[in-house]
């Protein structure tokens, strides 16, 4: 009996998903951080995703990136992928070169993240009016279902064609805070306090403007080192406009 009704909680999330979002339900904005524990500019920047990460109408994401490994610290959440990531936002919005700490928000707009300020003013300007419907649940302990609704949002072209340019799925792994002791470098003798850190960000499908679902294998909250929350972001591309968004967390501490 138990088991039929998670079916059916999940059978009405996915019916969300394929029309429109709930009512009162916000639409989410994606900012994206790329920062690093050898940065010393990055900790008010990590401290202001952390305020926006309690935000019910903003999905923030911390990448680290390994550049700046060399400055005598290792940053131990780093990945290439991270850095990849934002060389490609780079190139997308006509930057010149890459820096931390970077706010990227919904694939739009940039602002150095520990400037307040523009960060919050870019949000408003960034937040997404007529988002893709997207949803992800759990199914059981061992599933997430990603559904992602019909819309020209993402998918289409000039003429408002769905399917003339494909959207990325991304799947993000991430821990909601995780700390650090800084042992060399810049930041040496601080505690490196990281809110939403991204510990693997892959693609996982791609959605052409229709009605779609993904199932993957779901990771044990339990299990030591596992990420206990994850993100699907639906974007143009590898590194464009962002067309929407959802979170899910997969432990309850």
């Amino acid at each position: 009996m138990l088991g039929a009704f998670k079916h059916v909680l999940l059978a009405a999330a996915l019916f969300v998903a394929s029309g429109a979002l709930a009512a009162g339900e916000k639409p989410l904005t994606v900012v994206e951080l790329f920062t690093s524990q050898g940065c010393s500019s990055c900790p008010p920047a990590d401290a202001l995703i952390g305020e926006l990460a309690e935000r019910d109408d903003i999905l923030a994401l911390s990448h680290h990136v390994d550049y700046w490994d060399y400055l005598g610290w290792k940053d131990t959440l780093a990945q290439p992928v991270n850095t990849e990531r934002q060389r490609a936002y780079a190139r997308d919005l006509g930057l010149r070169y890459v820096y931390t700490p970077q706010v990227v928000i919904q694939g739009t707009y940039q602002a150095t993240g520990s400037h307040r300020q523009a960060v919050l003013d870019k949000i408003s300007r960034a937040q997404p009016n007529n988002p893709v419907p997207v949803t992800i649940a759990r199914d059981g302990e061992d599933k997430i279902v990603i559904s992602i609704g019909a819309g020209g949002g993402a998918g289409a072209g000039a003429d408002g064609n769905a399917g003339k340019q494909d959207a990325a799925v991304w799947l993000a792994m991430f821990d909601r805070e995780h700390s650090a002791s800084v042992g060399g470098g810049e930041n040496r003798g601080r505690v490196a306090r990281t809110f939403n850190a991204v510990r693997s960000f892959r693609r996982v499908g791609t959605w052409n403007g229709e009605t779609m679902t993904i199932v993957l294998p779901a990771p044990s909250p339990a299990a030591p080192g596992e990420p206990d929350a994850c993100a699907v972001i639906v974007q143009a591309g590898d590194s464009g406009p962002i067309f929407g968004a959802a979170r899910l967390a997969l432990s309850s501490n």
